[in-house]
């Protein structure tokens, strides 16, 4: 087989390939949209095959050219990922969302660095080797990280809802308010939600002494383990709050990441941690597990609210626990 020379392009206006392009078996198939789908998944399993004729990439998967795979599998492939999108835009559809949500890129390989937030640091941060706090992933990707905290409001609808449009985030829980109905989080697990740490009671940790706050943060560790599996690696300490002792306890029971946000969304309004007021690649965004008792609307009004902003600003969901 010759090696293919000509570049890929792809647009908003739809997929296609450059007169004289190659693949010309699966374009022959009557395969106009969903060959170009296929050409671009292949692009996406080498970095930078779009800008890079095939001839040139020798060497990246081992001494021989890139290959291009059998027609009639990228044809399966393309259809795959037409059906995806077709489930997506009929999830969005019964769940009133206005647009479709982005699908997220394939979980990065090489984990992102995660530092302290200049200013974020305790005493003795880097000394002793603190968790890490942050806001904001440091990636390229157009993605934002949705996490939820405390337990109080347990929706089955939100459960439903977020697997049907299939977004990811994280629950960050505290036993006082999740104890009456573990089930609920369960379920939640059980359809691959990450579950972690927000304290037994929710207290205003630097406002403890050491030995408090560890028993506030490792005995949430132990209910975790209890009810469901596994203890978490990630803390988010109440109100945002924290101090070095609030670092310390964490670590001696295996909190490995203190995790902030950037920005808070509610069902009629957002608040921003930054200057412009905007959303940027990488942010952690925090809301609560709240209803019409407390809110102006319920879960599912909270998520339409969440997905009408972050799609109309070309962003993806993406799952925290992947890039960490």
């Amino acid at each position: 087989m010759r090696p293919v020379r000509q570049k890929y392009k792809y647009g908003a206006k739809g997929l296609g390939l450059h007169r004289g392009a190659g693949l010309r078996g699966a374009a022959r198939r009557g395969a106009g949209l969903r060959a170009g789908i296929a050409v671009l998944a292949l692009a996406a399993l080498v970095p930078g095959c779009t800008d890079v004729p095939f001839d040139r990439l020798e060497g990246a998967y081992g001494q021989q050219p890139l290959k291009a795979p059998p027609a009639r599998a990228l044809d399966a492939y393309a259809s795959k990922l037409g059906q995806a999108h077709a489930r997506r835009v009929a999830a969005a559809q019964r769940w009133g969302l206005a647009e479709t949500p982005l699908p997220a890129p394939p979980a990065p390989v090489r984990k992102p660095a995660i530092r302290t937030r200049e200013g974020f640091e305790a005493d003795g941060h880097e000394e002793l080797e603190l968790p890490p706090v942050f806001t904001t992933v440091p990636t390229k990707d157009k993605v934002v990280f949705l996490t939820v905290d405390d337990g109080a409001e347990k929706d089955p609808e939100f459960l439903r809802m977020m697997s049907d449009l299939q977004i990811p985030y994280t629950a960050f829980l505290s036993n006082y308010l999740i104890k009456d109905n573990y089930r609920y989080f369960r379920k939640m697990r059980d359809r691959g939600v990450g579950l972690s740490n927000h304290t037994l009671h929710h207290a205003y940790l630097p406002g403890l002494p050491y030995a408090e706050q560890q028993y506030e943060i490792c005995g949430m560790q132990r209910v975790m383990e209890r009810q469901f599996g596994k203890r978490p690696t990630l803390l988010r300490p109440p109100y945002g709050n924290y101090d070095g002792d609030t670092l310390r306890a964490a670590k001696s029971c295996g909190i490995e990441y203190a995790v902030l946000w950037a920005e808070e969304v509610f069902v009629d309004r957002w608040e921003y941690r930054e200057w412009d007021q905007d959303l940027h690649p990488g942010d952690i965004v925090l809301t609560h597990f709240r209803g019409r008792n407390e809110w102006n609307g319920s879960m599912p009004d909270l998520v339409r609210h969440f997905m009408e902003k972050v799609t109309d600003k070309g962003y993806a969901v993406a799952r925290l626990e992947d890039y960490l």
